[in-house]
């Protein structure tokens, strides 16, 4: 076949990329030899790169692995890289077999650094350096315990409970040993954990909850409680940790020369069972306790045609799994807290927000980028580059939502829209502002609270004011 038959076959095809994307795959790889492959590469490319990120971020590895094969076939090196840089981590081991594969196919060296640590047997050594060393805890871990150096276990804020069985599990959450597996059940369909639905994102799009069911929920707790909460977060994350807010996390970037933010890409399902199992296993749990406690804290979530997908994920909604991220972040959160000291920045962590401060000008922004990516890759996450922000001096510098120029403030014109809100509440009363808020009244109140944990003076009185709206 020549180019221009190639091209004639392949344009009714890319009116519906996603119905015929096996048929266009098959086509590409089979016509590679051509001479004029480049001009038949570019013109599927502009077409289909949104159907191919699409599946890229698909909960189903089956969809990923077809996205992954289609990198090497239709986009050039620089994007590949891009669109590689996660699926090498991937949580599949098809996924990220065939992502290496096709590292190796271009023949990459920017998709990561390699990773020096460890045990020189398990350092890879190809193009890429796709560091299999890099999660932080909890890849083959049983396999390669006998071969990593001896750490010191993680710090702790008190004794870990001593569990040896899973007896011992299901006695500390107050559940019978033979309910633990009907616990752990795939899915969201009568008889699992958990429940799913969405909600609508700020930035537009919807965001994915999967809500515990009571029973679950309340085993949760008692892992947060008895487990969880005695294990020792780093200093520099602020969220989901007692004595700790928003504003802790705004105030070390007041006053800075500028201002970096940047935001992590599926921050809860990028934490997958494996990684859990290994944090309980660094703070010193056998392999059937950490299992088991890994089981309880993730979802598996079941796809339509009743495939299950594995490794299992933490979930959004569950109360777990902020303070499990928080612990398994706790290297990055370290390299990188070294990082932003060889650049004479600061470094604090909300979540899935990082945020940077320089207090002088920054040099070589884009040297620091590139290693703060790498880290990030090594740490098996993914920077969402479209949330990038460098705010300098003269413009608005903003961290979780607070301005940070002289001083921790929330932005003016929030505070008045608020003002105003309470103002045409008592004018023409509190149902009319709702405008499709959902328990509006509770909106008014935790609104209130919020300021007030920025500005007492002024959230006091408008907490007051908000009761005698409200009659309370």
């Amino acid at each position: 076949m020549n180019l221009a038959s190639l091209l004639l076959e392949l344009k009714p095809l890319l009116a519906d990329p996603d119905t015929h994307f096996e048929r266009i795959t098959e086509l590409l790889e089979r016509h590679q030899g051509l001479a004029e492959y480049e001009v038949a590469r570019f013109y599927v490319s502009r077409l289909w790169q949104e159907p191919v990120e699409r599946k890229l971020r698909s909960v189903d590895p089956r969809e990923r692995l077809k996205g992954v094969r289609h990198l090497p076939l239709l986009f050039s090196s620089m994007t590949a890289a891009r669109l590689l840089r996660h699926r090498v981590k991937d949580s599949d081991t098809r996924v990220s077999q065939t992502a290496r594969a096709a590292v190796r196919k271009l023949g990459l060296a920017d998709v990561a650094p390699p990773d020096l640590r460890g045990d020189p047997r398990y350092r890879h050594g190809a193009v890429g350096g796709w560091n299999p060393t890099g999660w932080n805890f909890g890849l083959f871990a049983s396999e390669m315990r006998g071969f990593r150096r001896v750490k010191r276990p993680p710090p702790t804020t008190g004794e870990l409970p001593p569990l040896r069985t899973r007896a011992d599990v299901a006695e500390l959450v107050g559940v019978e040993e033979s309910a633990l597996d009907a616990l752990m059940r795939p899915g969201t369909e009568a008889g699992s954990g958990y429940v799913e639905f969405e909600v609508p994102k700020r930035s537009g799009g919807v965001r994915r909850i999967s809500a515990p069911r009571q029973k679950l929920k309340e085993v949760q707790r008692a892992i947060l409680d008895k487990v969880l909460a005695r294990m020792t977060p780093h200093p520099a994350a602020h969220g989901f940790i007692e004595g700790r807010s928003t504003v802790s996390n705004a105030e070390p970037h007041v006053g800075a020369m500028a201002v970096v933010r940047v935001d992590l890409e599926d921050f809860f399902p990028t934490v997958h069972f494996r990684r859990v199992k290994g944090l309980f296993e660094a703070h010193g749990y056998g392999e059937e306790v950490s299992g088991v406690l890994a089981g309880l804290t993730t979802h598996r979530p079941k796809l339509p045609d009743g495939t299950v997908v594995w490794p299992g994920m933490l979930p959004q909604g569950a109360p777990t799994s902020p303070a499990i991220a928080n612990l398994v972040c706790r290297r990055m959160d370290a390299r990188l807290t070294a990082l932003a000291g060889k650049f004479g920045a600061t470094y604090t962590r909300y979540a899935d927000d990082l945020s940077f401060s320089f207090r002088a000008p920054p040099e070589r922004l884009g040297r620091f980028f590139w290693w703060l990516n790498a880290i990030l890759q090594q740490e098996g996450f993914t920077e969402n580059s479209p949330k990038r922000r460098v705010m300098r001096q003269g413009s608005r510098q903003r961290v979780t939502g607070l301005t940070v120029n002289q001083k921790v403030s929330i932005p003016r014109e929030d505070r008045r829209r608020f003002k105003a809100i309470l103002a045409n509440c008592r004018k023409h009363g509190v149902a009319s502002q709702a405008r499709g808020r959902p328990d509006f009244e509770r909106w008014l109140e935790g609104y209130a609270a919020y300021v007030r944990m920025v500005h007492p003076e002024l959230g006091s009185r408008w907490q007051h004011e908000v009761k005698e709206l409200l009659g309370r």
